[in-house]
């Protein structure tokens, strides 16, 4: 059984994006959706340096935009689960037919603001952990007043919290941690920090007419398989400022019998995960084009089982 997913903010690299606008109709699409949101996605995929899209209002729509491009380019494929981690949950929400391309990039353009906005109330950030006992982890993170903002399996927690918290854990590392290495974002993303950006959402989301899934929508809240539009869009809104619960997904994933998992543009982070907590799954990290074939071949193959 195939699972495809799209990652969070932090996969982002300078000039990830190049590629992709070879092919055919690509440029034309990243154009029409520019416009739409009034945001220079060729620009900020292909010419903008690190620091420019680390922007939270600009990461979060490059990375939709480049996920859906990847998919599109990826073709027909039948997916036994779709799932997305953070901001990815939007672009899965597109490959499960619960939003189209045009209400999911102006989704992701109001949460962009919305959390960048959330983001400048106080100086906030995000580290993740690797190494230690899940138990011990959160409760040495929750000692210091930090919020284990995502769970992600294999030995990976992030952190979230204020600048001052964040340092104290850098000297103060729990029990089995190798390292604390601090992300790319600009806040701390799904903790009570990001208050202010859910009521955005929210009011965002009123306007929208969402589709029940065609696949089955695993959602970061719980892991659990999303059979309406309606609560997936409520997840998606909620989600902001509460954990990411990636270990439960990859449960939900091998639970219902996953067998591949392909990761579309930028891929790596999700994948990487899934080596170390889905032994001998098959996976496929859709970084450029050039690894579209073998990604078909691999969705032809295990699609079908």
């Amino acid at each position: 059984m195939l699972v495809l997913v799209a990652p969070g903010q932090g996969a982002q690299t300078p000039g990830f994006l190049t590629p992709w606008l070879d092919l055919p109709g690509a440029a034309d699409r990243i154009a029409a959706w520019s416009d739409a949101i009034e945001l220079d996605l060729a620009h900020y995929g292909v010419k903008a340096d690190a620091d420019e899209i680390r922007d939270t209002a600009v990461a979060q729509p490059l990375l939709v935009a480049a996920g859906l491009l990847a998919a599109s380019a990826l073709g027909d494929v039948s997916p036994g689960a779709v799932a997305g981690h953070s901001v990815g949950e939007i672009t899965a929400a597109v490959f499960a037919g619960v939003l189209d391309d045009a209400a999911a990039l102006g989704l992701v353009r109001t949460r962009g603001l919305a959390m960048a906005d959330a983001a400048a109330i106080a100086e906030t950030g995000m580290s993740a952990l690797l190494g230690g006992e899940p138990e011990q982890v959160i409760a040495h993170l929750e000692g210091l007043g930090l919020t284990p903002a995502n769970v992600n399996g294999a030995g990976q927690i992030v952190a979230a919290g204020t600048a001052a918290q964040l340092a104290a854990l850098a000297e103060d590392k729990p029990e089995g941690v190798r390292r604390v290495v601090p992300l790319k974002v600009a806040g701390a993303f799904h903790t009570p920090h990001m208050a202010s950006a859910v009521e955005a959402l929210k009011a965002a989301a009123a306007g929208l007419s969402p589709a029940d899934p065609v696949l089955p929508y695993v959602s970061n809240k719980d892991g659990a398989v999303v059979d309406s539009g309606d609560e997936v869009i409520a997840r998606l809104v909620g989600q902001v400022a509460n954990p990411v619960r990636w270990d439960l997904c990859m449960e939900t994933f091998a639970a219902r019998g996953a067998t591949a998992l392909i990761e579309v543009c930028p891929g790596g982070t999700l994948t990487g995960i899934a080596k170390r907590a889905l032994p001998g799954v098959k996976t496929l990290a859709l970084k450029t084009p050039d690894q579209l074939d073998d990604a078909r071949s691999l969705a032809a193959e295990y699609s079908a089982a």
